[in-house]
């Protein structure tokens, strides 16, 4: 089974400093372990880029261009990408509109619509708030991956 990787985790995976790291890794190797195929949305990369090129002091990971550019290159060999298609817009339209998303939300929107265009019904995020209001899909955090058998799918 498919299982989005969100971005959070990602960036936790990028940064050995932080406390989150060894979850954030160990939850991936996990799925893998279990047969399943982490994968990414182009909304995922957009994310990343977006704070690793961001200074460390404004809640960033404070990376060069080349730098970020190298550690996506990386993402998308260990990760299957969901790649945009028009389909993707008119989900997302749907969500947006049926679950009232404002602000920050339409990101997640945008990567539940991927996930549902690509038939990917489960992501693993540190953020299970983010995603729960979207019962087409199942939310795993590392901690539940720690304590045992992922859930079935919706």
């Amino acid at each position: 089974m498919e299982v989005l990787v969100d971005t959070n985790i990602l960036l936790r995976c990028a940064d050995p400093a932080h406390r989150m790291h060894e979850g954030a890794v160990e939850a991936v190797r996990v799925l893998r372990r279990r047969g399943d195929r982490p994968c990414v949305a182009a909304q995922n990369l957009i994310e990343f880029r977006a704070v690793c090129t961001r200074p460390r002091d404004a809640n960033g990971l404070g990376m060069s261009q080349d730098q970020a550019g190298e550690e996506i290159a990386r993402l998308k060999v260990l990760f299957h990408v969901l790649v945009d298609f028009p389909a993707i817009l008119s989900i997302w339209e749907r969500l947006v509109s049926s679950y009232t998303a404002v602000g920050k939300q339409n990101h997640d929107a945008r990567i539940v619509a991927a996930m549902l265009a690509h038939e990917v019904h489960t992501v693993l995020t540190f953020n299970k708030e983010d995603f729960i209001r979207y019962p087409e899909i199942a939310v795993i955090t590392p901690q539940d991956l720690a304590a045992g058998p992922g859930p079935s799918r919706p």
